[in-house]
């Protein structure tokens, strides 16, 4: 073999700087001399530390499960639109659900007015998932339950509900998003205290290890972390930390770590560089399956999968020239297809203004599509392993991430650094240097700083509120208090505030009321007098 050339460096070819979001430079070229320590000459797909996936055919034995977000509206609404995706061929549902419902509220409360259905599907009782998953096979289409604060009250509707309709729960598939320190940290569908919400989580890994071992309970969402603010490392890192405080819950509880830690998952974020992007995921995914082995003692393969669903962040998406993002979100599909995902959801192109409707939804479906079945991208595991320029950041990624967790070491773990707002005040500072950067044109973005054009501005169509779709949840929820055996239902809340007051598992006591329609509301009230609320910390 020839000698390897010295690589040429910014000053020999006189160009400009390049980094990434991250901090990284990069170089104008890559060499063999850049991956000389990669070992990609010796790793496969599917074999440890999983760098170019956890499965060894991937895609060419089966394409990533395509899961459209959607829900909005009633029950009856939000199933109509599952079957419609159905129909259409996407393979699983992720399901959002209106504010209400995220924080703790019945719709008959008065802080849910004018909230009730607007963001997502209004959820009050068992009786609204029967609705909601009528004529729905959950033996053959998997469902995601995009909820955190009240996780625990809709995963025990959802075994419930799967229960009552004779599926067998030693089977039953499917995940909650359930990452409340995300929520914390990005979102705010908080309610109650840290350390009390990090219990809840903890409860449901307990309880599915035991009950229904094929279910995830808790799907870290870096995603969210990123668009607050977080660079690609802090995503990929802050989203570690959160992990490992469930997985050290569990542990304190005696769970063997091979027994839930293949049933973990991770929800992660895509916009920006196509090459960082990709290479954070290889970089990520071995970090981790080093982390579950080397750290964790675990056995079990599995265990050390990076299971994740990643698709278009919303982040990257403008109200400007809308249809630029239609492209966008072509790349970010291309992009989590080529760093091994296994279940994409890709943002459609008015997601930066409205609610998805039904066109623009069946649009980014097309996309994955014909990805799938006309671009070639499912024939070959892993097509960029072996870049230099590729393998170089995948070391990289994995370098920096290791380095961020142990600065979240320094700030007492990610629990405390929740706890006291040192990391919502780190990444609320970069969002903020980010929107400055994009306003100053520092930060490149097509249609909105550069290759803009004077135009009147286009009619918009904004997903109408559904005024009388919320009166009739009101009626029927108030249905459901006259009809249900009411002294069983408050014996069982009775049930769930002994448990709470006596540091148990929730699940079965929270199982046991709704199956009686018990509500939301009244679920979450009762935990609130034992628990408390979170107060979150100010900053000046």
């Amino acid at each position: 073999m020839s000698e390897v050339k010295t690589k040429k460096t910014t000053e020999d070819l006189s160009v400009k700087k390049v980094f990434l979001e991250s901090g990284i430079e990069v170089d104008p070229i890559y060499t063999e001399e850049d991956v000389k320590h990669s070992g990609i000459k010796y790793e496969l797909p599917g074999e440890y530390p999983f760098t170019r996936g956890i499965h060894p055919a991937m895609y060419r034995k089966r394409p990533f499960t395509i899961r459209q977000y959607a829900g909005f509206a009633s029950p009856e609404e939000t199933n109509e639109r599952f079957h419609f995706l159905i129909k259409n061929g996407q393979s699983g549902l992720n399901v959002a659900f209106d504010l209400p419902t995220q924080c703790g509220l019945d719709s008959d409360d008065p802080r849910a007015f004018g909230e009730v259905g607007r963001v997502g599907m209004s959820v009050d009782t068992l009786d609204d998932f029967e609705i909601a998953f009528n004529g729905i096979d959950l033996d053959k289409i998997t469902v995601s339950l995009t909820i955190n604060g009240t996780a625990i009250i809709l995963i025990a509707m959802y075994i419930a509900m799967a229960e009552k309709r004779g599926f067998n729960i030693q089977t039953l598939r499917g995940t909650a998003q359930n990452d409340i320190l995300k929520e914390f940290i990005g979102r705010g569908t908080w309610i109650f205290p840290v350390k009390e919400s990090v219990k809840l989580v903890v409860d449901t890994i307990e309880y599915c290890a035991k009950h229904v071992p094929k279910y995830s309970p808790v799907s870290v969402c870096g995603y969210h972390i990123r668009e607050s603010g977080a660079n690609p490392i802090q995503e990929m890192a802050y989203a570690f930390c959160i992990a490992k405080a469930y997985i050290d819950g569990a542990l304190r509880r005696g769970i063997d770590i091979d027994d839930f830690a293949s049933r973990l998952s991770f929800n992660f974020d895509i916009y920006g560089n196509l090459f960082e992007q990709i290479a954070k995921f290889r970089g990520g995914r071995r970090h981790w399956a080093k982390i579950i082995r080397e750290g964790y003692g675990a056995k079990n393969d599995r265990s050390s999968w990076l299971r994740m669903i990643a698709g278009g962040g919303g982040g990257g998406l403008t109200k400007e020239q809308p249809e630029n993002n239609i492209i966008r979100s072509a790349y970010y599909a291309l992009i989590s297809a080529l760093s091994g995902t296994q279940t994409m959801a890709l943002c459609s192109y008015d997601e930066a203004y409205t609610i998805p409707t039904e066109k623009s939804a069946e649009l980014s479906l097309r996309t994955m599509q014909i990805m799938i079945h006309e671009m070639g991208i499912c024939d070959t595991v892993d097509p960029l392993g072996g870049s230099y320029y590729v393998e170089a950041l995948t070391d990289r990624f994995e370098e920096e991430i290791k380095k961020e967790m142990k600065t979240v070491d320094k700030w007492g773990g990610i629990i405390n650094a929740v706890a006291t707002g040192k990391i919502q005040e780190s990444i609320s500072k970069q969002a903020y240097e980010r929107e400055i950067g994009l306003q100053t044109g520092t930060v490149p973005k097509v249609g909105v700083n550069m290759f803009t054009r004077k135009e009147n501005p286009k009619p918009v169509d904004f997903h109408p509120y559904n005024q009388e779709a919320a009166n009739k949840q009101v009626e029927k929820l108030k249905r459901v208090k006259t009809n249900r055996n009411n002294e069983k239902v408050t014996e069982y809340l009775g049930a769930i505030k002994v448990a709470a007051e006596a540091n148990k598992n929730l699940m079965p006591s929270i199982i046991a009321a709704v199956k009686e329609y018990a509500t939301v509301g009244e679920i979450v009230q009762v935990m609130k007098d034992v628990y408390g609320e979170f107060d979150e910390p100010i900053f000046f």
